[in-house]
């Protein structure tokens, strides 16, 4: 049916491009249903090739004439995308000083991107009609299916059916009689059938996870920002699932974000095994169509709780009730390219627009969040003690200077790894380093394997043989000889997971070694395998970067040893020390879960520095507030905000020219508007040369956000006008989370 509201004279429309400005179009002749309207999806003709865009303003004015504007070939949906998604897209897009084509385009599942309709997928479900003992007749095999459906009240799916031999045709006659009903249903969460949402009951709340949970109860009916900050292995989880079954019996939804994919199946399954409600994730290894599924269940509300990673928090929810961040310090809720935005931070302002409550769960938190918590703006909860009543694990350091090594492991490691599986344990041996060794030297010459296109060392990896760069995936194979001296003495330096695996197996021939990194993981499954054989219990040797570190329940892990952890302690970063003292944590969290205590080995060349003491003597909270206190003395987030020009080009003259010129003109903008912000730089990147392309970074920062913004919003229009914007390519890091 077509509308009989007037159509607009002109359409204004967002597209996937990076350029920072929307495009007029003249509307097509078919109206849709709800009339013209902003968050309707287009298909518009864009020079030679046909994008898909969403309408953000109907007017009766163009800037150009009516006749040399393009006609919308078509609307694509009958009603506009969801209203709290779309204002999430305009705030992303302004706050981040992101072009909001692009924002929106990240925003969307691709199947919609690409112009599929907005609809679920259906599947069918067969059900055998209850109290008729009716027969099929002469169809012994028709029999047989009416007998197993009858088997099975809630009635099957297709799929399940035709996997037990039976055909269409069978069904479609038992239809024909009048024996079973047939029902279309979305293939992601269809339509509940038990009237109870609990799967099993709840567990009984330590003292203070009762506490916790009455405290979060409180407001549940308004924007209500907590820090849960529980140590590992405090039960946060279970405050998690109870608080959102009190979302669900008010008839609302929850939101949870994990860090990162390896987590999901498994906080998948503790939701789904509590829950009799559909459940729907959202993470990079789904299909397109698998994607877009979810996204409609959540946006129609057929799913009540919907998990993911990053970038669900731009998943639609039509009855928001909770949103949950676990492990809300990590660093993977920052995207690093194209849109940077921070998954948490938006989670905060979407929480805020809707008016429910956040609680950002960590046993580490950040020091923005804890800032917030320790001035009163969010309500600081604590978890102090295990439900396994086990206190947490001390770190205890063992001095690496002057010791032989094997694999990366001194000897009184090597023999605390051997009392523990001696004593039935499992063993998790932390070094946050792939490959086989950092990198391949001459013990000769000094000659070192350097990536030829980036200013980087070469990994060496065991399986295949060769030298890899983690940063621009540049692949080489190993040389006979030094390509300096012509030496053959080449020698691995340093460990990485595939040297201290082998060490291992070699010390331990009888346990068997899982090495859990990006390379060992690459195939689809192999985490939750590997995750499934360490879960039987068994005596085994755990070989991890930090994939293993973040969230996971490994009860029979009895010793964490890390294998070296000065890596953080004196980089140029000034986040470097929160981050390793964080990650420090996290890993010996893995040790004594269970009924077994835990026990922490971290090997160190520096046994005596302050931080690391203060970490380990008095917790991570004791180092927090010193680093706090020194963050607020230099004027560093998040006592100051932040934001970063970066400039990249095939040549260094180039970018040093365009980023000397863009800071001239900010800092002279800056002194005309009487302007507080400080304007740094421009100075090379850490890695100043990356994948051939060259890398130069101009900081700002300011006390007050909004000054801040109207600077980056200057000096993104200045960027766009510049001549050499095409042989230059810059962007802006607000809030950045590393000035690497």
């Amino acid at each position: 049916m077509t509308s009989t509201v007037p159509a607009p004279r002109f359409l204004r429309v967002a597209l996937p491009t990076p350029l920072r400005r929307l495009f007029d179009y003249r509307p097509c002749r078919e109206a849709p249903a709800c009339g013209w309207r902003p968050g309707l999806r287009v298909k518009v003709p864009f020079g030679r090739r046909q994008l898909v865009g969403v309408v953000v303003e109907c007017t009766e004015h163009s800037d150009l004439p009516a006749q040399q504007l393009k006609q919308v070939h078509a609307c694509l949906d009958e009603a506009p995308l969801p209203a709290d998604w779309w204002w999430l897209c305009q705030f992303t897009a302004r706050y981040y000083q992101h072009p909001l084509g692009d924002t929106i385009a990240q925003a969307l599942p691709v199947a919609l991107r690409q112009g599929r309709p907005l609809q679920a997928r259906q599947q069918e479900r067969w059900i055998a009609r209850q109290g008729d003992d009716a027969a099929p007749g002469r169809a012994p095999r028709q029999a047989e299916l009416l007998a197993m459906l009858r088997q099975h009240p809630r009635g099957l799916m297709t799929p399940a059916i035709t996997a037990q031999g039976y055909t269409r045709a069978q069904l479609e006659g038992l239809l024909a009689k009048r024996l079973v009903d047939r029902r279309e249903e979305p293939v992601a969460a269809p339509a509940e059938t038990s009237s109870t949402r609990l799967a099993e009951p709840s567990l009984p709340l330590t003292r203070e996870q009762a506490g916790v949970l009455a405290e979060l109860h409180e407001g549940l009916d308004r924007y209500h920002p907590c820090l849960l900050h529980g140590v590992t292995g405090s039960g946060k989880t279970e405050v998690y699932l109870q608080l959102i079954e009190a979302v669900l019996a008010r008839g609302r939804q929850a939101l949870v974000l994990v860090p990162e994919i390896g987590l999901t199946p498994q906080t998948l399954s503790r939701f789904r095994q509590r829950f009799q409600v559909p459940v729907v994730a959202l993470h990079s290894g789904l299909t397109d169509l698998e994607r877009l599924d979810a996204w409609d269940a959540a946006r129609t509300g057929r799913a009540p709780i919907v998990i993911g990673t990053r970038s669900a928090v731009f998943t639609p929810l039509a009855m928001p009730g909770v949103i949950v961040i676990d492990e809300e310090h990590d660093g993977s809720f920052k995207q690093q390219e194209g849109l940077r935005y921070h998954a948490r931070d938006l989670a905060i302002a979407r929480a805020h627009r809707d008016g429910i409550p956040i609680v950002l769960g960590s046993a580490t938190p950040s020091l923005e969040t804890l800032a917030q918590a320790r001035g009163g703006r969010y309500r600081h909860l604590r978890l102090t003690q295990r439900a396994n009543r086990h206190a947490p694990a001390r770190l205890e350091m063992v001095d690496l200077r002057g010791r032989p090594r094997q694999g990366g492991l001194i000897p009184p490691a090597i023999e605390g790894i051997r009392q523990a599986l001696n004593a039935g344990g499992q063993v998790l041996v932390f070094i946050n380093r792939r490959g086989f060794a950092p990198t391949l030297a001459c013990h000769a010459c000094g000659w070192l394997a350097e990536c030829p296109h980036c200013d980087a060392r070469m990994t060496l990896h065991r399986q295949p043989q060769e030298l890899v760069c983690h940063h621009c995936d540049f692949h080489r194979a190993l040389p006979d000889a030094c390509p300096t001296c012509e030496s053959g003495d080449l020698r691995p330096l340093g460990s990485g997971t595939e040297r201290t695996e082998e060490t291992l197996a070699a010390l331990f021939p009888d346990t068997p070694v899982h090495r859990i990194d990006r390379d060992s993981t690459r195939r689809k499954q192999a985490f939750e395998e590997i995750l499934r054989e360490i879960r039987r219990g068994e005596p085994c040797l755990l070989v991890g970067t930090q994939m293993l570190a973040k969230g996971h329940h490994l009860p029979h892990v009895t010793l964490v040893v890390v294998v070296n952890a000065d890596a953080g302690l004196y980089a140029s970063d000034f986040r470097a020390l929160e981050q390793s003292a964080q990650l420090l944590v996290q890993v010996a969290g893995r040790a004594g879960r269970a009924e077994h205590p835990g026990r922490v080995l971290i090997q160190t060349l520096h046994p005596d520095d302050p931080n690391l003491r203060l970490l380990a003597d008095s917790g991570y909270e004791a180092l927090a507030g010193q680093l706090l206190e020194e963050r607020r003395l230099a004027g560093l987030p998040p006592f100051r905000h932040l934001a970063l020009a970066r400039f990249e080009a095939a040549r260094e003259t180039h970018v040093a020219e365009v980023a000397g010129n863009a800071a001239e003109a900010l800092r002279e903008w800056l002194a005309a508007q009487g302007s507080t912000v400080t304007c740094l730089g421009p100075v090379p990147a850490p890695m100043e040369r990356r994948q051939n392309r060259y890398h130069m970074q101009l900081m700002l920062s300011d006390t007050r956000r909004s000054s801040l913004h109207r600077a980056c919003a200057w000096l993104v229009q200045w960027l766009e006008n510049h001549p050499d914007g095409r042989r230059v390519r810059a962007s802006l890091d607000i809030d950045p989370q590393t000035l690497s």
